[in-house]
């Protein structure tokens, strides 16, 4: 029983090569097919990216179950990622390369269609990434970015400029209240006093 947990099936060089390939292939399916993928927005993404673990597991594993087989597997796939790392945080510009560039979805409350269709997002998906950074529309927005990793950047709209004065002149008439309080409290001590 000892044996056959930790007997390899196939060679070693072969056990380190096959995860290093399925590796590389999906990084580059996901690079192709967008960043829609990474995002995860909605169920039929999710069971993608659940299935597509399943799909590559014979195509890292092989024919083989072993103990020994799992651990050369599983630090190939870490070493190839470190590497990979490495290599592109010394390249940044390759790095920008693979990684792709930012959507912008939302510029000045107006939604970007031609963005949206690009990404293959509806404008359902979109709200429903406003509603999770706490906003109900789009007009609420300053930019909306979605990220080459996936991830959404979301930046509020900044008060107008009426709003930010009405702030300031709100905040300098509490201020003088709050003196006129502390000098009518002061004369009335004074006369208390006299």
């Amino acid at each position: 029983m000892i044996e056959s947990m930790f007997h390899l099936h196939m060679p070693i060089l072969e056990k380190i090569l096959r995860p290093m390939i399925v590796y590389v292939c999906l990084i580059l399916f996901l690079r192709l097919f967008g960043k829609r993928e990474l995002a995860q927005l909605n169920p039929f993404d999710l069971v993608v990216l659940l299935s597509l673990s399943n799909t590559v597991q014979n195509a890292i594993i092989g024919d083989d179950n072993s103990v020994t087989g799992g651990i050369i597997g599983a630090f190939s796939l870490l070493t190839v990622n470190w590497f990979l790392s490495w290599f592109l945080y010394r390249m940044p510009k390759l790095n920008q390369a693979l990684e792709g560039s930012e959507t912008v979805l939302i510029r000045h409350g107006v939604i970007d269609t031609v963005a949206l269709d690009k990404e293959k997002m509806t404008e359902l998906e979109l709200r429903e990434v406003l509603h999770k950074q706490g906003l109900s529309d789009p007009s609420e927005v300053e930019k909306c970015v979605l990220e080459p990793s996936g991830n959404f950047y979301v930046e509020h709209m900044t008060p107008s400029r009426d709003d930010a004065e009405r702030s300031e002149l709100m905040r300098a008439v509490e201020s003088l209240t709050r003196e006129v309080k502390e000098m009518r409290a002061e004369l009335a001590s004074r006369g208390a006093v006299a």
